[in-house]
């Protein structure tokens, strides 16, 4: 029976095992394009090339190396109560209802505090694991939601888009090679910084629904996607075993033989060998996924909100030694344009009660001591509050580093209450120099290359 004949007839039945060259020369290619694969796949298929091939796996343990978290506070949170100016009458003189005066306000220094919710992070800043840089921002600040996160994603000037991100140019530049979970996005949608022209990292929401995703044919618990991934990577004598044609031609792996059938060009064979490794690594990362989330438990007790529960997670990948280098997650609903006083406060208990048990996670662990996190917001608020007992969108506004290797204290200085832009606080710290700082100090890679050009190098880290 002919070679010919045996690939046809596997097209027409998909749950005969094949060999992975033979299944290889049935257009795995063609059949990709139907299925609903998880995003890093996906955008593997458009990244493929010859170069791509020719790089094999790097293998990192993920049991040492430093680990960034990146924290996003979504709508633009008021950085103005989440760091009292308590002792400035210009700050109580514009919020006569949600300033918060020396009574409430948890003491840094002479002049300002944390919020009176954040007792978590005043204990962290006590103890010397946290670093507050204020007045960042960046030159003609953008007030748009859509548009001023996406310059803090990307990093780029206010006057120019760039469609990849900060954190993509690191995978791009600093990482080839590297598995998929190289970079983890808590929650159900990529950040756009991690896009890049080679796209990698991953998102979930759920571990355990973190697999290939198919609406058609299931075989068993595996949808057909997976089944079909799992089989190009199983070894060739089980394939044989489990019914494969073992066509001796398929079995040398010759690229005459696989040109010979018109189903790929000696041109074509790097880039499926690509895909046998990607899709390797892609199954692989799913079941350390799972497998970490199903073993490891909290060394800490976590309070009970989402952000709470995606650093939870964050926490279980890092003790079960998932190979990551950047995880990122996002706690929304900061843009408190009415009624502003009871939704901060919450906002401000979740926020210092997360991180607080996820330190202590760390601490426990062993793991305190190699990993940093980074909080940002898109922007802060107006100085003076609005009509509604809220506050309208801002500028500049502080963010917050917490580690192990986090050298404590203030940073910049805190902005003239009085000295103003357009009612907006002027910057004095570029946010990207604080990305430079932790690229530079924390990952130990080259700032300018992944940010395009060189910033301030920060003494935090």
């Amino acid at each position: 029976m002919s070679d010919h004949h045996h690939d046809t007839e596997a097209s027409h039945e998909p749950g005969t095992l094949q060999t992975r060259r033979s299944f290889l020369r049935t257009s795995l290619l063609g059949a990709a394009a139907s299925w609903t694969l998880p995003a890093f796949i996906d955008q593997t298929f458009t990244a493929m090339n010859a170069s791509a091939a020719d790089s094999a796996t790097q293998i990192i343990t993920g049991k040492d190396g430093p680990i960034l978290v990146v924290l996003q506070q979504a709508g633009g949170n008021d950085g103005l109560n989440m760091l009292p100016p308590w002792a400035d009458d210009a700050y109580h003189a514009a919020r006569p209802s949600l300033g918060i005066g020396a009574d409430r306000a948890l003491k840094l220094n002479d002049y300002c505090g944390l919020h009176p919710a954040l007792t978590s992070l005043k204990s962290l800043y006590d103890d010397g694991h946290m670093a507050i840089v204020q007045g960042v921002g960046y030159p003609n600040p953008n007030r748009s939601h859509f548009r001023s996160t996406e310059i803090w994603q990307t990093a780029a000037d206010s006057n120019r888009n760039k469609p990849y991100g900060w954190l993509g140019s690191y995978f791009d530049s600093c990482c080839q090679g590297a598995a998929p979970t190289v970079g983890v996005a808590i929650g159900g949608q990529m950040p756009q910084a991690f896009n890049s022209p080679h796209p990698t990292g991953i998102s979930f929401a759920n571990p355990e629904q973190y697999r290939w995703i198919d609406k058609g044919t299931r075989h068993g618990s595996m949808s057909a996607a997976e089944f079909y991934y799992r089989q190009i990577n199983a070894p060739d004598a089980e394939d044989l075993a489990n019914g494969g044609d073992g066509d001796p031609a398929a079995s040398d792996g010759s690229i005459g033989a696989i040109s010979a059938g018109g189903s790929a060009h000696a041109s074509d064979l790097g880039s499926l060998d690509f895909l046998e490794r990607t899709a390797l690594d892609a199954q692989l990362s799913s079941d350390k996924v799972r497998e970490i989330a199903r073993k490891t438990r909290p060394a800490a007790t976590y309070p009970n909100s989402r952000l709470a529960d995606s650093l939870s997670l964050v926490g279980r990948m890092i003790a079960g030694g998932l190979p990551t280098r950047v995880y990122y997650v996002s706690h929304g609903g900061y843009d408190t344009h009415q009624g502003q006083a009871p939704t901060h406060e919450r906002l401000m208990k979740e926020l210092g009660g997360a991180l607080g048990a996820f330190c202590a996670d760390l601490k426990a662990q062993g793991n305190f001591e190699r990993v940093m996190v980074l909080t940002f917001s898109e922007f802060g608020r107006r100085v003076a509050q609005n009509a509604s007992g809220g506050t309208d969108h801002g500028a500049a506004a502080p963010m917050l580093m917490f580690g192990g290797g986090v050298k404590p204290g203030l940073y910049g200085k805190y902005p003239s209450l009085t000295d103003l832009y357009e009612g907006d606080l002027k910057y004095n710290v570029d946010f990207r120099s604080v990305y430079a700082t932790a690229l530079e100090r924390w990952l130990k890679v080259s700032s300018a290359t992944v940010l395009g050009r060189k910033f301030p190098i920060l003494p935090m880290v």
